[in-house]
């Protein structure tokens, strides 16, 4: 299965699946906090992207906040999630079907002061190929001083330990429960294949079971802090999460970084 199908199949359930009230709870405050660090001029508002942006839920929480918000996914069902949200939420978006390596020709150039790229999206690169193209992508739409933050996986700790299984998620209201299972196979080609099994039930007990899966590229520190230097960005910065807590290579879940652009 592409990656595409996948998210396209994923969209119905992604605000499921997601607390999204305790989530932006919890990583707003970091964000908002790198991005209000950015120098910019008093009479304009700063400008963000949110790249692989999903259902919008982020992009949606900036706009709230006064900034100036767009955001892109390469998913047609995503797309049309995060514009359904928005119109709910009276959020003023820009929104646009773009992947990685797109974003440069459906956004003009240098033309935000934020770029972001969370939720574990950029591993669904490949190849180093794929890794510069995107970083070299991202930077021609960051304005010169401008910032790129990443959240992935952790997968130096993921890789050392053989860390498979992922905590299950539930979501219940008054028609559907659900429960979400991820968990990884390591491939012989040095990738993995992340599957989410997606069970359903309307009266909370007969459950539907799917079963969906795509490629992921186990991006460790090293290589993306090496790659983000060899694209033109400095000032590069680690953390072990979105609350800006310390990064610890074989104890933090996360890789959050971030990143100025030239």
């Amino acid at each position: 299965m592409n990656n595409e199908n996948m998210y396209d199949q994923f969209s119905q359930y992604y605000d499921r699946f997601m607390n999204w009230e305790a989530r932006l709870a919890y990583e707003m405050p970091f964000l908002g906090q790198e991005i209000n660090a950015i120098p910019t001029k008093v009479d304009q508002p700063i400008k963000v992207l949110d790249t692989a942006c999903g259902t919008g839920q982020h992009a949606i929480a900036f706009s709230k906040l006064g900034y100036e918000v767009s955001a892109a996914d390469f998913s047609t069902e995503m797309v049309a999630a995060t514009k359904k949200n928005a119109e709910l939420a009276k959020s003023d978006l820009v929104v646009k079907k773009a992947g990685f390596g797109e974003l440069s020709n459906s956004f003009s150039e240098a033309q935000f002061d934020v770029v972001l790229c969370l939720g574990n999206s950029l591993p669904h690169v490949l190849n180093e190929d794929g890794l510069a193209q995107t970083l070299n992508d991202f930077r021609e739409i960051i304005k010169p001083g401008g910032k790129l933050i990443i959240q992935n996986r952790n997968f130096d700790m993921i890789m050392s330990k053989n860390d498979r299984w992922m905590s299950p998620q539930t979501y219940k209201d008054e028609e559907y429960t659900n429960i979400f299972i991820r968990f990884y196979d390591f491939d012989a080609d040095g990738l993995l294949t992340f599957n989410l099994i997606v069970l359903v039930s309307g009266d909370g007990e007969n459950f539907q079971q799917q079963v969906i899966s795509t490629r992921l590229w186990p991006m460790k520190k090293d290589i993306l802090v090496n790659y983000l230097q060899d694209s033109g960005f400095t000032e590069i910065r680690l953390f072990g999460d979105l609350s800006g807590a310390e990064y610890e290579t074989e104890e933090s879940e996360n890789l959050v970084i971030t990143a100025i652009s030239t």
